[in-house]
């Protein structure tokens, strides 16, 4: 009986006195360390990376934790387990294109292009880049300006640097953040941003302020937050330094025929756009290409295989993709862009359907294709182009007809 009440205590004592050991603090708790977070480990780093006393105490004057931001982990608190996916959220990319909110954003920037076309063309002079493609980043990320920027961006980076998952990244804009305020650009209570820290209307990180943004206007500030001048200029100084080749389009939307494969995209297959032609792909329409790209390096891009609109994209359509990293965004901003030059409209083929699935199944295909040898890129469930030509180099394979893009008639196929 003893050994048995000996061994019972014990188990309480594992499950209630290890739980009363590890209970999580009170916000009040957290918010002292992070006060003292900030007077011990803060101020030292940014002392030595050049910050005056009184810049990182008027930053820090009334910085205050934001418990709303995504992805925190609290000192003391347990690390966020990965929640089960139990939703279908991999569809065809056709809801990225909602056209009622292409045409309202398309009718807008024509009419700042007119407002701003002396502005517009005095930095395509300098930089290279087109007043179409400015006005679409400037409209798909913040609406033209007109979208509320509601936090302080000390706050956002100070608190991802004490406690997000990413603290590291955020430490670094943090002091960047201030370098920002050192050279007065900006003030603390002016410098606003979304709840990543994306500052003003280019929804540039501090780092990249430092590095693109420009002051266009001559007031000697760069001002992101209320110049368009600045705004504008800074983006094209961005896509400038990436590698924007000057005269040059984003790409055009063609038909790939049925016996070209269309497991050939990506920027490491470029060919001349003439050799491309010679294959049968024609553009969109019937317009000939222009004579200035037929010998210069163009790629093949589908981003829903042959479920959707295909494409032969120039290298600027890769240095949009240095904006954001996505497929879909890039040709988000080249068809806003040509829907403002050109009072174009949607593309002309259909983003088709993909049937119902999980993101978990794709990355289920991308682990399977691993497993036979082929590149995908990263295996999370996001079918990059190396995904999607290797899932069109197995179906050739294995004697399907090439698609180029998961679907629903592939899982199980593809074990």
């Amino acid at each position: 009986m003893a050994r048995f009440v000996a061994v019972a205590l014990a188990a309480f004592s594992l499950v209630f006195g290890a739980d009363t050991a590890r209970a999580e603090p009170s916000r009040a708790q957290v918010e002292s360390q992070f006060r003292s977070w900030i007077s011990r480990d803060l101020w030292p780093q940014a002392q030595k990376a050049g910050i005056s006393k009184a810049v990182f105490d008027q930053a820090m004057a009334g910085v205050k934790l934001n418990w709303s931001l995504p992805d925190l982990m609290p000192p003391g608190f347990p690390k966020p387990k990965e929640r089960p996916q139990t939703q279908a959220e991999f569809s065809s990319p056709g809801p990225y294109f909602n056209e009622a909110r292409m045409q309202a954003l398309a009718a807008s920037g024509r009419a700042l292009a007119t407002q701003y076309s002396a502005t517009l063309k005095k930095i395509e002079a300098q930089y290279g880049v087109p007043g179409p493609i400015l006005l679409a980043l400037w409209g798909r990320e913040t609406g033209y300006g007109r979208a509320k920027l509601p936090y302080e961006a000390i706050d956002v980076l100070a608190t991802s640097a004490f406690m997000s998952t990413r603290k590291e990244l955020f430490t670094t804009e943090l002091m960047d953040a201030l370098r920002i305020l050192s050279n007065k650009d900006v003030s603390p209570e002016a410098m606003v941003s979304s709840s990543a820290g994306a500052l003003g209307q280019p929804q540039f990180m501090p780092s990249s302020f430092l590095k693109y943004a420009v002051d266009a206007d001559g007031d000697g500030h760069r001002n992101i937050w209320t110049s368009v001048p600045d705004s504008l200029a800074s983006m094209a100084n961005f896509l400038a330094q990436k590698g924007w080749q000057r005269g040059r389009d984003w790409g055009f939307e063609v038909t790939i025929p049925a016996n070209v494969s269309c497991a050939q995209e990506g920027p490491d297959l470029a060919k001349p756009m003439s050799a491309w032609a010679a294959t049968g792909i024609q553009r969109i329409g019937g317009k000939a290409f222009p004579k200035a790209d037929l010998s210069a390096s163009t790629m093949m891009m589908v981003p829903a295989g042959r479920h959707g609109p295909e494409f032969l994209v120039t290298p600027n359509f890769y240095v949009i993709k240095e904006y954001n990293n996505s497929d879909l965004y890039a040709l988000f901003i080249g068809n806003l862009a040509d829907r403002i030059a050109y009072g174009s409209g949607a593309f002309s083929a259909t983003w088709g359907n993909v049937g119902h699935m999980l993101r978990s199944d794709v990355q289920a295909m991308q682990k399977n294709l691993v497993a036979k040898g082929y590149d995908v890129g990263k295996t999370d469930g996001l079918p990059g182009y190396k995904t999607r030509r290797s899932l069109g180099q197995w179906q050739a394979k294995t004697g399907l007809a090439p698609t180029c893009y998961p679907d629903e008639s592939l899982k199980a196929k593809l074990r």
